[in-house]
């Protein structure tokens, strides 16, 4: 059957349009959140209750039974979004004024599809160690705390250090969130295509955060990390690799890698790692032209590409299907198949806050990928709907049930619930965000956007 001719000029402005769009909607709206009032204020006198001189028996009472400030005060809602700018996006080193503008946008999706409020705060420091300190010195106000665009190695040791010694659940989302999110497509993607995960051959490009995380969910999900290779910028990981050998302690993560992956000890570079894989997974380098389609051509029969770079995909998803590609999928909303972390960690920190878990775990993670890779009916699924949309928003309440219940198996939950008390829970907090933001939107306190 002929494919069908594709109008690559009017794919690449709909690629386009949507840096277009924010370079005009953001200075009109001059940010993407604001502080609104949970409590109401019925006349002045209410004053003397939500301030002094009637805020001082809650305080106190916080004070006798520190755990009561969950109770008495939005903490129990409330994380920071932290960053220090220096891997934002597939922008790189770009600085925490720069990175603003992602950390906004982080908090609204955690409003708008999670119910949760978001404070994003960009701190001005490389330095992991002040990062962490200012991180433990900010957590009493805060009952969670999102990591965001660290550049590694010290993200990894930011969260690891931070879940050891914070009271609060941490979590790296461009880790935990983008693996779980991979893996739920993963999940999907090897149905399509009639292979079995636990046998398929996966050529992992770029080894940065993401990929790393990714690696590590897909492994204990199943995949055997023998039958795999991944790429870095100097090459495929091995045990060949000397220079990391000689900065192991540093690249922890990555020498492990080359311990457990790449049976055969293949040498080279993204095209001999693509040679005969059943998936691509690349989270590496903006492209296009990254991975070329004479690659996809070398992979085996039915080949799955996730390209999922940021902004730009390494390869574009018509050239990968053009080569051969049965299954493809892209970090971006304007194509099919978005494998994004908006779908994870909007439902992942409502069920985490909802138990007030003191952590959240990859088995918390992998519970919600599962969930996420259900709400795709087997008879629904096809090469272009392998993971739900973000406008199904049933999806973040059932990813919140799952995680709670993984929580409290694991017995990291300081709260007892059910499945069905979470789902109605998580579901009532969402959509009373939802309608909060249609609402101020139908009465102008949102105006509407101009006109092209």
């Amino acid at each position: 059957m002929a494919e069908e001719p594709v109008n690559v000029e009017e794919l690449l402005a709909k690629a386009k349009k949507p840096a277009q769009d924010a370079m005009k909607l953001h200075p009109f709206y001059r940010g993407k959140t604001q502080t609104a009032l949970r409590a109401p204020v019925r006349n002045f006198d209410d004053f003397a209750i939500w301030y002094t001189p009637g805020v001082a028996a809650p305080c106190r009472a916080i004070q006798e039974n520190p755990e009561l400030v969950y109770e008495h005060t939005s903490k129990w809602n409330t994380i920071i979004v932290l960053s220090d700018g220096t891997r934002v996006l597939g922008l790189g080193d770009i600085g925490p004024k720069a990175g603003m503008p992602v950390m906004e946008g982080k908090a609204l999706l955690f409003k708008y599809l999670g119910g949760v409020d978001a404070v994003p705060i960009l701190l001005d420091t490389k330095d992991p160690d002040e990062f962490i300190r200012t991180a433990l010195l900010l957590q009493p106000a805060f009952g969670g705390i999102n990591l965001e665009d660290i550049a590694q190695p010290k993200c990894f040791r930011i969260l690891y250090e931070l879940r050891e010694k914070a009271e609060i659940p941490v979590w790296h989302d461009d880790q935990q969130g983008t693996a779980s999110v991979t893996l739920a497509g993963l999940i999907n993607a090897v149905k399509v295509v009639g292979k079995k995960l636990k046998d398929v051959r996966i050529a992992f490009i770029g080894a940065g955060a993401s990929n790393v995380a990714i690696t590590r969910l897909i492994f204990a999900y199943g995949v055997d990390p023998a039958n795999c290779v991944v790429v870095d910028s100097r090459g495929i990981l091995g045990k060949h690799r000397k220079d990391i050998e000689e900065k192991r302690d540093l690249f922890a993560e990555k020498w492990n890698l080359c311990q457990i992956t790449n049976r055969e000890g293949i040498q080279g570079d993204i095209p001999t790692a693509m040679r005969g894989a059943d998936v691509v997974i690349a989270l590496s380098k903006p492209g296009p032209g990254v991975i070329k389609p004479e690659w996809v051509k070398e992979m085996a029969k039915d080949p799955v590409v996730f390209a999922c770079a940021n902004p730009v995909p390494e390869i574009w998803p018509w050239e990968a299907k053009q080569a051969g590609a049965v299954v493809v999928a892209t970090g971006r909303s304007d194509f099919e198949n978005q494998i994004n972390n908006s779908l994870g960690f909007p439902g992942i920190f409502r069920g985490t806050l909802d138990v007030r878990a003191k952590t959240i775990t990859d088995e918390m993670a992998i519970a919600a990928a599962e969930s996420l890779a259900s709400m795709v009916p087997e008879d629904k699924l096809s090469p272009e709907y392998i993971i739900p949309t973000m406008d199904i928003w049933e999806v973040f309440p059932r990813e919140a049930a799952a995680v709670a219940m993984k929580a409290q198996e694991q017995g990291i939950a300081r709260i007892k619930t059910t499945y069905e008390e979470e789902l109605k829970r998580a579901s009532e907090i969402i959509k009373s965000a939802r309608d909060l933001t249609h609402m101020m939107m139908k009465e102008g306190f949102i105006p509407p956007a101009p006109e092209a």
